[in-house]
């Protein structure tokens, strides 16, 4: 298999981390970014990191990148969260676009999660889709005014972020210029925080009632990373604007036959 060059974001922890170890154990180039420890060091959350996430991409990459994987994001209750999840993933992989489109076999995936699928705040939701980033920001700054709302930052940001890319993959700019564009929405991640709940009975059963993952059950980034790499490769011919759980079950749970 000839080598890739791929950008991946989030790479100095978890689902990011993981996914440049494995592409890197395959003989692949890769050039992280995050907020520090990485090739790249951005803020997402702001137009400044993200304009330096695209110049050095550019150079490090001698502006050609076979592939795009954008796993940065955050999962607290704060308006920087939406700044992150929908506005620097959206910048990363349309900055990033043009580098795509001088590869032979260009490939695009981003992050999304299950959370998609739970609770969420619709106003918030137009704004990201129709609205400006400040607005939508002041709007989280509500949000966040009650723990009963304040969580759906997280939940909506995703939300959004899954609509775009299901109306921008198939236009001239992506499918036309044949970058497949996709997603993958991950179940429950292990992280240290998540492994102490899990390490109980107790623990595992609130989380089964909260987040029903029947096959397997939670699991470790490396799974979600596998189908990240998958999705980036030159074998992946046909997917298009795909948002794909590896959830467990979570997403067949929730919604049972509605997919049809």
């Amino acid at each position: 298999m000839n080598a890739r060059t791929y950008l991946v974001t989030g790479a100095a922890s978890g689902i990011g981390k993981a996914t440049a170890e494995l592409l890197n154990s395959r003989g692949h180039r890769v050039i992280g970014a995050d907020l520090t420890g990485t090739d790249i060091n951005a803020d997402l959350s702001t137009v400044v990191g993200r304009e330096t996430l695209v110049k050095q991409a550019t150079e490090l990459s001698g502006g050609v990148l076979d592939a795009v994987i954008a796993v940065a994001g955050l999962s607290h209750p704060i308006p920087v969260t939406a700044s992150v999840n929908y506005y620097g993933a959206i910048a990363t992989l349309e900055g990033l676009r043009p580098l795509l489109t001088r590869s032979a076999a260009p490939r695009a995936v981003v992050v999304d999660s299950m959370a998609s699928l739970q609770s969420y705040d619709e106003e918030l939701v137009q704004l990201f889709l129709t609205g400006t980033e400040a607005q939508a920001v002041a709007r989280c700054a509500e949000l966040v005014e009650s723990p009963a709302t304040g969580h759906q930052i997280y939940s909506s940001s995703k939300r959004a972020l899954a609509r775009w890319l299901r109306t921008t993959a198939t236009t001239p700019e992506w499918a036309g210029a044949g970058i497949p564009l996709n997603a993958i929405a991950p179940g429950v991640v292990l992280t240290p925080m998540t492994k102490e709940l899990v390490a109980t009975s107790e623990g595992r059963a609130k989380l089964n009632e909260q987040v029903p993952m029947p096959l397997n059950g939670p699991f470790d980034p490396i799974v979600a990373a596998r189908l990240l790499v998958w999705l980036a490769d030159g074998e992946n011919s046909h997917l298009c604007g795909q948002v794909i759980f590896v959830d467990g079950g979570y997403d067949a749970v929730l919604r049972g036959d509605s997919t049809w």
